[in-house]
């Protein structure tokens, strides 16, 4: 296999930002700052204004936060509640720059298959999600302690050799009956460091193109696409072999490229808790988008 046959795959803008960096290659129009928190959380911004940094990173221009904490991936309960917090914070900013009603009506899809481990965060995510629409649609919001109730409904979309369809036509499909203000896609991401896996959340303002980080590209869900604005949000669960092999022996490219055969370049690894990790990251993400869509009424729902 030639150098120039394998890449190490990643969904993170902040990897991308990183590689970019140490090639020296012309980052004009990629823009990154960086702020650290209590409990070991690093908050890194990436944004993409221009069209060179477009051709350069290969994504689309808009806004990339990463949530980065060590310890989540030890399961740390002070680093969690800390890291949900942080992660509803981001969460309200986003939706605060695409949509300017005070009460708004939001639509989450879990996109990923829920019959393989590390590909089932988006629909464990939605499983715990505080939804609201069917009760404002039936009662309005005065079924809840208070009237300034969002309203929030969920989707998992499954995927395309289970249903037949592209996520991105049932999406469609929801969208223009249930017309919500925005779409919130959780979804796997892969990505190119070990340190990174079950540990870090990236959010941004562009979208999702699902399955793109294991080389099985599929429809863009993304405000072009639905016509309305899409927060994707993502954790990484799996790393490509190739980026595994590449660091463990510490070579040159060319070399590596040699030790490298044709069915390791579309094999991917993820952690042996997976099940577990999944599982508490999931817990983690439904409960900073509950806090950041809720008010007091997602309060007396937790109690």
């Amino acid at each position: 296999m030639s150098a120039d046959k394998w890449c190490a795959r990643t969904d993170l803008a902040l990897e991308t930002q990183e590689s970019l960096k140490k090639a020296n290659t012309d980052m004009r129009g990629v823009n990154f700052s960086e702020k650290k928190l209590d409990n070991g959380i690093i908050v890194s911004v990436v944004t993409i204004d221009s069209e060179n940094a477009v051709r350069a990173t290969g994504r689309p221009k808009g806004k990339y936060v990463t949530i980065e904490a060590a310890m989540l991936s030890e399961g740390d309960e002070e680093c969690c509640q800390a890291v949900t917090r942080e992660l509803s914070r981001e969460l309200k900013s986003f939706v605060k720059a695409v949509c300017d009603k005070r009460i708004y009506a939001a639509l989450v899809v879990g996109l990923g298959n829920r019959n393989v481990t590390p590909d089932a965060l988006g629909p464990r995510c939605v499983d715990s999600l505080f939804i609201t629409r069917h009760i404002v649609k039936e009662y309005g919001r005065y079924a809840f302690s208070n009237e300034n109730v969002n309203s929030v409904c969920g989707l998992v979309p499954g995927v395309m050799a289970q249903t037949g369809m592209e996520c991105l036509e049932i999406i469609k499909g929801v969208v223009s009956e249930v017309k919500p203000d925005f779409v919130v896609t959780i979804d796997a991401l892969a990505a190119r460091s070990t340190k990174r896996l079950g540990c870090t959340i990236q959010l941004t303002d562009t979208g999702i193109v699902p399955g793109s980080g294991v080389g099985n590209h599929r429809d863009g869900i993304n405000h072009g696409n639905l016509g309305v604005p899409v927060i994707a949000i993502g954790i990484p669960t799996v790393i490509d072999a190739v980026t595994i092999v590449s660091d463990a022996v510490n070579a040159s490219r060319e070399n590596t490229a040699k030790l490298m055969s044709p069915k390791l370049n579309g094999m991917f690894v993820t952690p042996k808790d997976i099940d577990e990790t999944v599982k508490r990251l999931a817990g983690l993400l439904s409960e900073g988008i509950n806090m950041a869509f809720s008010n007091d009424e997602y309060d007396d729902y937790r109690e």
